[in-house]
């Protein structure tokens, strides 16, 4: 599925990833992750898209971001909003990043042959759709073996190939003693 000479781009929904990967409950190597794609084909570049919460000078996901940041991804953050649900009354934070992901897809289309998206969002299907209306492959990557699937149905079926994380697991799982 992956060519020698394809130009690669991987565009990675940070909390989705992170959910797949804590929902099959396995350590994931960021590095091991740009490996996987560099000896498959010509890995361009690769994104990782998280929202972060502005106002705490620490949070759990910052040292990984720097760490990404540091080692070959682009990262893509912008600050998390909050809001009161109108249900239940309790004060709750987003951070969607759906609109950035899709952008980045078409944005850089003109710069790559194969686009590999790790989300299960069925939001995706439409700029899935658009990246293969202009001549690209797009791979999803995310999980079926979960209960509920992570991936919806309509994305999946989008997808030129859809590849199941828990097959990959073992390429991409994080050694005792390395980082990220």
């Amino acid at each position: 599925m992956f060519y020698a000479n394809d130009r690669t781009m991987v565009f990675i929904d940070g909390s989705n990833l992170y959910a797949a990967i804590r929902s099959l409950g396995f350590d994931f190597d960021y590095r091991k992750l740009l490996e996987y794609f560099h000896n498959r084909s010509r890995l361009m570049r690769a994104y990782y898209y998280t929202a972060l919460g502005d106002d705490q000078d620490y949070s759990p996901i910052r040292p990984l971001v720097d760490w990404l940041a540091y080692n070959g991804y682009t990262v893509i953050t912008k600050p998390t909003k909050e809001y009161i649900d109108p249900i239940s009354g309790s004060k709750r934070t987003k951070g969607n990043m759906d609109i950035e992901i899709a952008v980045g897809m078409l944005e850089m289309a003109p710069y790559y042959d194969h686009g590999v998206l790790f989300s299960g969002d069925g939001d995706f299907r439409c700029v899935v759709q658009a990246a293969q209306d202009l001549g690209k492959q797009v791979t999803v990557i995310s999980t079926l073996k979960t209960h509920p699937p992570m991936i919806a149905d309509e994305l999946r079926r989008q997808a030129d190939v859809f590849l199941e994380l828990d097959d990959i697991k073992d390429e991409l799982v994080r050694d005792g003693n390395s980082l990220p």
